[in-house]
C-alpha cells in the first residue's frame, strides 16, 4: 500500500500534497471550490475520504478532464465560474492561469470603457456599493480629529 503513495500529485498544472483527501486537495487548484470538488468526486465515482496520494495517474487524467469540462459529468451550469462569457456567451469553467487572465481581462475592458465598476476598480474603491465611511480605509489617510475646548 504504502509502495504506489505518491506525496505530490500534478493537477491541471498545480502540485496538490498527496495526504490530503480528494475533495480537499481539488481545492487547492485555483477556481476549484469545496462544493465543486465534492461534486466531481462524486460524480467520478472516488470515496471522499480516500486520500489523492493513493489514486492512479489514470484517475489523475480523469480528474483533469473533468476540471476542463464538468459539464460531461452533468455538473450543474451554476457551479461553474465562467457562465455566459462576454465574447463566446458559452458557460466554461476556467482554473489556475486561465481564470486569472480572464479576469484581468475583464478588469481591463471595464476600465477602458470606463464603466462604472471599472472606474472603482481604478481608483481603488468598493465596487458592489459598500459604505466608505468607516471602511477600505487605505494609506495614510488620517482619523477625524476631534474640537478642542
Amino acid at each position: 500500500m504504502e509502495d504506489d503513495f505518491k506525496h505530490l500529485v500534478r493537477i491541471s498544472r498545480k502540485d496538490v500534497d498527496g495526504n490530503k483527501t480528494i475533495e480537499h486537495a481539488l481545492t487547492d487548484i485555483k477556481g476549484v471550490g469545496l462544493s465543486l470538488s465534492r461534486s466531481l468526486a462524486l460524480a467520478m465515482g472516488f470515496d471522499l475520504n480516500q486520500k489523492i496520494g493513493y489514486i492512479s495517474d489514470e484517475d489523475v487524467l480523469k480528474i483533469e478532464e473533468a476540471l476542463e469540462d464538468p459539464q460531461k459529468y452533468n455538473i450543474p451550469e451554476w457551479m461553474l465560474n465562467r457562465q455566459r462569457d462576454y465574447a463566446t456567451g458559452e458557460t466554461t469553467h476556467l482554473i489556475e492561469s486561465d481564470l486569472v487572465m480572464t479576469l484581468r481581462d475583464d478588469l481591463n475592458r471595464m476600465r477602458k470603457t470606463r464603466s462604472y465598476k471599472g472606474r472603482r476598480h481604478e481608483v481603488g474603491l468598493p465596487v458592489r456599493g459598500q459604505r466608505t465611511k468607516s471602511t477600505f480605509r487605505k494609506g495614510s489617510s488620517v482619523g477625524v480629529r476631534r474640537r478642542r475646548g
